[in-house]
């Protein structure tokens, strides 16, 4: 009976420390990934702004709106479609980033979602922002392109209502640009009835003198982070913690096979005296 509890004990550590080894290895095998898509991330930053600056129009071909590239736009701003994307922070304040359509082509109603920049939420509650419109009459921005609006976790509501969601038709009935936390171009472009194109721009400058009364807005945009050496030391930890339990489970292994060759003789030898 004794020796049966023994080997069970034997299989379950086994069993146990093989199961430690194989989470140990697929732990690894992410943060190098993991890796991977940093560095990945790096490469295209890098190629984006080693391009040539581009002119957003709609005869821009797909091909050239990389992401982290250089490019200027030419339109006037539709302040009633402006979007406010919520829980965006900057140097550790809370705050919006401001979103408004610019409108490139208005015989096609064709329009590019811009990131205007940062501001800061009111320190009072129910506060009123102040003054959001972009300057009247045709305006040349410059800025960076990014394939959508970074995205932040979803939230969801007691009542399961997504904050995400943007009322029916802009500009709503209070004339406050809606608070979102997300960002689609389609939900955007259904909304406005717009034509947007398939990219957004983080503006960096306005071309020209500035406009008396415009809202200046913080333009420093987060990038992703590339760094992926933490990412392989990581992996490392995790890929020895997986030798140790292999180590382990070998130690056992053997000292379980010695016990047992041991017994063996012993067992015969008493036979032969019996």
């Amino acid at each position: 009976m004794a020796k049966q509890h023994s080997t069970f004990r034997l299989v379950l550590t086994l069993v146990l420390l093989a199961g430690t080894a194989a989470i140990c290895i697929a732990l690894g095998n992410w943060q190098l990934r993991r890796a991977a898509e940093r560095e990945t991330a790096a490469k295209v930053i890098k190629a984006g702004r080693m391009a040539a600056p581009i002119q957003l129009t709609t005869a821009t071909d797909q091909s050239e709106l990389t992401p982290w590239r250089r490019a200027t736009a030419h339109g006037t701003w539709l302040n009633d479609f402006t979007v406010l994307l919520d829980n965006r922070n900057f140097k550790g304040k809370a705050g919006y980033w401001v979103a408004t359509p610019l409108l490139i082509d208005p015989s096609t109603h064709t329009a590019l979602l811009v990131l205007r920049g940062w501001l800061p939420r009111p320190l009072m509650p129910g506060a009123t922002l102040p003054p959001l419109a972009g300057p009247e009459g045709e305006q040349t921005i410059q800025g960076q392109i990014t394939s959508r609006v970074p995205r932040l976790f979803e939230l969801w509501s007691f009542s399961k209502t997504s904050v995400d969601a943007l009322p029916p038709h802009l500009p709503g009935s209070d004339k406050q640009p809606p608070k979102v936390q997300n960002l689609a171009l389609k939900d955007l472009s259904r909304t406005t009835g717009l034509k947007l194109l398939p990219v957004v721009l983080e503006q960096t400058a306005t071309v020209g003198p500035a406009t008396p009364g415009a809202r200046p807005f913080v333009q420093e945009w987060p990038l992703p982070v590339t760094n992926s050496a933490r990412n392989h030391g990581y992996a490392l930890q995790w890929f020895s913690f997986a030798g140790i339990a292999g180590i382990a489970a070998l130690i056992l292994l053997w000292r379980a096979l010695r016990r047992r060759t041991k017994t063996t003789p012993e067992k015969s030898q008493l036979a032969s005296h019996g």
